[in-house]
């Protein structure tokens, strides 16, 4: 029976080669984009699994709420609360303690290497995780202060082929000894480092320096991961970890802080907390790729339906012949459910080359999938690539199947045209429908997306950031850099900031007016005095800086106009606001300018209260340099040649302003990108569908087309005639898609948004004329073609 259904199937391929290599190149290419998928899906979904007890592990998340702040969701923790967990919780195997942020040189001899990020571990850490270690004892290599375990990588890089094993390294001026090897760190694990430092050691540098290091309010950079026992009662976990709490947020003021359970394998592919140590996916990002796999596979199916059907008249005699010599239904659909999976089958050979080079081209996409996922071919993956092939073979096929095992073998002898598919074709018409809806959408969502994305990136800030690079000092000196950048013609003004405003990221505070026990979150940025000036800020009232704080004390800020409204300062008045005394961080400030409000966060925040306070610091922040140029890359150069005097270790890390907005919708413009691409396969598949039903029709009527013409039709009359139907379907579509989209974005993605340009009528209406164009051309070519048929050649037959 399988012996007769290949031969079968292999025959009807060769007989029907158009509509066999329609089929076989839009299952291809419909599936790659499915494989590239599941190959990202699989990468994900293996995150951590070496670890041999990750169906146990789990980490402590934080809930922040403030008062007057938004609520936010945190994957640190605080020192404090790892502490009491290890202290007051019954039922828990193991646990460790992380924190992040350990960068220093490693130094050898006096003999500077280079920069080493590491991960600050209490002596739990190999209770925990599973990181083999080849060398020293994983009980003890964390135990001591100043321990230090390494990667192979790492070792080989300080040391050679020498064995690391009890040599020292110097970070500043604290030497560390090496007491442990683990093997290099595998790309799908969540947690990276280059060396491991045993968390005994920050106790003692930090403890003076750090007032709040081990305050149950630091919850910003520490870590705490757990092992549950086997058929552990996860809710009792959760109920002590609520009491320990609510008993600890009593001893605070307008603040909550809740801790709570996350399993080991809903990081990497999970909801997103700020400050994750490592890879993390919203699952929304993954069904929205999965979804777009799907739209394309489904229309590739759809063409495979549609142009069975149409090609119905001719397999309905094969099947009523097979049914006269005794075949049973069951035979007939297994028949023709074989040949789709046949075809699906033969898709995937050429769809595993289609995805080689969408791999490439995906990781390329942004620097952070290439470091996320590896899309290496398994033997499981292959395996999920020859399942999805035999069940979109099955969805492709099944209607066909069904409709062709239902026939009647004398009522198709008889009279194959009065089958009641032949009657009643809107099945295939709703199919083109959907597939152009598709099609129409995704264009639109594209030049719709494209469009915002442009208009983030141009947006106007409230301040200029135009020729401007930023420079990440690493710890050095900046007035030695200012020195040395005041040599350079091209450099025309420099400040200094400690971080970068309008690309995301958020510094805040708490700040009080007159009423002590009104106290309100406000943005904070620390400058100098050249800061503002520099990038052009609007100031309403008041003035700059005007003293420089000497030995820390500080006397003045800088306010925007959201900072009045909040606290009704001198009722919202910015002139008579001058003067006006707020307290932060325990300090008494005088009100000394009052900036327009600007945007300080990305396009998605609403602009809040935001403050500027001086910056005293000499070794840390950035340096914001104004440059006047006209041969940028040589200017570039010469500050890259100033960097070096005063560091011969680090790469310059610079970048200019503008580069660094595009970076900040970098995730914006990808998706814009995987929709833009998914975009172009739906409309070539759904043309290649749409091509092979016009083929068809103007084959099925190439004798009244003959018999028009003999009657007097012209060519043009007989275009519009086999073309209507088509173009009313197109319409039909544009009606559906563009409503659909436009109340999509406007509702559900721009919503996300406090500022974005509104939608255009030019994104709906390019993405109509683009579908039309496609569609008259192949639709006119065909139809052109047989309205020039010869009537003589057509009709000589009859």
């Amino acid at each position: 029976m399988i012996g007769s259904y290949l031969k079968t199937s292999r025959r009807s391929l060769v007989r029907n080669k158009l509509f066999s290599a329609i089929n076989i190149i839009g299952l291809a290419v419909s599936m790659s984009v499915g494989l590239l998928v599941i190959a990202f899906l699989t990468d994900l979904l293996s995150y951590d699994d070496f670890h041999e007890k990750k169906d146990r592990m789990y980490r402590i998340l934080t809930k922040n709420e403030i008062i007057d702040q938004p609520e936010m969701n945190f994957a640190s923790t605080s020192i404090k609360a790892g502490n009491r967990i290890r202290e007051t919780i019954p039922g828990i195997e193991a646990m460790t303690l992380l924190r992040k942020e350990f960068q220093g040189d490693a130094r050898i001899d006096e003999k500077t290497i280079i920069p080493i990020a590491a991960t600050w571990a209490d002596q739990s850490f190999f209770k925990v995780f599973t990181f083999p270690i080849i060398k020293g004892d994983p009980s003890t290599a964390l135990r001591d202060p100043y321990s230090l375990v390494l990667t192979e990588k790492t070792a080989k890089k300080l040391f050679g082929e020498a064995d690391a094993l009890g040599k020292t390294v110097r970070f500043d001026t604290l030497n560390y000894t090496v007491t442990g090897v683990v093997k290099d760190i595998p790309k799908l694990s969540h947690i990276q480092f280059e060396a491991l430092v045993s968390f005994a050691s920050i106790l003692g540098q930090k403890a003076d320096a750090d007032g709040d290091l081990l305050s149950w309010k630091s919850i910003y950079s520490n870590y705490v991961y757990l092992v549950l026992p086997e058929n552990a009662n996860q809710q009792a976990i959760q109920a002590n970890l609520d009491k320990l709490s609510a008993a600890e947020n009593a001893g605070i003021q307008n603040r909550k802080i809740t801790l709570s359970l996350q399993p080991l394998g809903e990081i990497a592919l999970g909801a997103h907390y700020v400050n994750e140590i490592g890879a993390s996916v919203p699952i929304p990002v993954v069904w929205i790729l999965a979804g777009l796999a799907f739209v394309v596979i489904l229309s590739a199916c759809f063409n495979y339906t549609n142009l069975s059907i149409a090609r119905s008249m001719r397999r309905s005699r094969e099947v009523g012949i097979r049914k006269i010599v005794g075949a049973l239904k069951g035979h007939v659909l297994g028949q023709f459910v074989a040949e789709s999976v046949i075809i699906s089958l033969l898709a995937l050979l050429f769809s595993l080359g289609i995805f080689l080079v969408l791999r490439t081209q995906f990781l390329a996409l942004a620097p952070q999938l290439d470091n996320l996922v590896s899309l290496d071919l398994s033997p499981q993956i292959i395996l999920y690539f020859l399942a999805l092939a035999v069940v979109v073979g099955i969805a492709a096929g099944f209607v066909p199947a069904l409709f062709f095992s239902r026939i009647q073998a004398i009522q198709v002898l008889k009279d194959a045209s009065s089958l009641k598919m032949f009657r009643h074709i809107s099945l295939r018409k709703a199919l083109i429908v959907i597939q152009y809806t598709f099609s129409l959408i995704f264009i639109t969502a594209t030049l719709i997306g494209y469009s915002q994305y442009r208009g983030f990136i141009s947006f106007d800030l409230g301040f200029t950031t135009e020729n401007i690079l930023n420079i990440r000092m690493q710890g050095n000196k900046s007035e030695l850099l200012r020195k040395e950048l005041a040599e350079i013609p091209e450099v025309s003004d420099i400040s200094q900031s400690m971080m970068i405003t309008s690309l995301g990221s958020l510094n805040g505070s708490s700040m009080k007016y007159k009423n002590p026990q009104d106290s309100a979150g406000v943005w904070l940025n620390m400058v100098d005095a050249r800061h503002l000036p520099l990038h052009r800020h609007k100031f309403i009232a008041g003035t700059n800086f005007r003293t420089r704080p000497v030995n820390g004390t500080e006397t003045e800020v800088i306010v925007n106009e959201q900072v009045l409204k909040r606290f009704n300062i001198a009722n919202r008045n910015p002139t008579k606001a001058l003067g006006e005394m707020v307290t932060m961080d325990g300090k008494k400030l005088t009100i000394v300018g009052v900036l327009k409000d600007f945007h300080y966060g990305t396009m998605e925040n609403k602009i809040e209260p935001m403050v500027f306070r001086y910056y005293t610091g000499d070794n840390g922040g950035y340096l914001n340099v104004k440059i006047k140029s006209t041969n940028l890359p040589t200017t570039v150069a010469s500050i890259d040649n100033a960097w070096r005097k005063i560091d011969k270790i680090h790469p310059l890390d610079a970048k200019f302003y503008d580069d660094q907005i595009e970076e900040a919708y970098k995730q914006f413009e990808v998706m814009v990108k995987v929709i833009g691409f998914i975009t172009f396969l739906a409309i070539c598949i759904a043309s290649m569908g749409l091509f092979g039903m016009v083929v068809f029709t103007t084959e099925t009527k190439l004798k009244e087309i003959s018999i028009r013409k003999v009657l007097g039709a012209s060519e043009g009359r007989l275009i519009f005639l086999l073309s209507k139907g088509f173009l009313l379907l197109l319409v039909i579509a544009t009606l559906i898609a563009l409503p659909t989209t436009y109340l999509f974005f406007d509702k559900v993605v721009l919503a996300k948004f406090a500022y974005h340009q509104p939608i255009g009528l030019a994104e709906l209406v390019t993405s109509v004329l683009v579908v039309m164009v496609i569609a008259f051309l192949l639709i006119g070519s065909q139809t052109l073609k047989a309205a020039r048929s010869n009537p003589a050649t057509v009709l000589k037959s009859e």
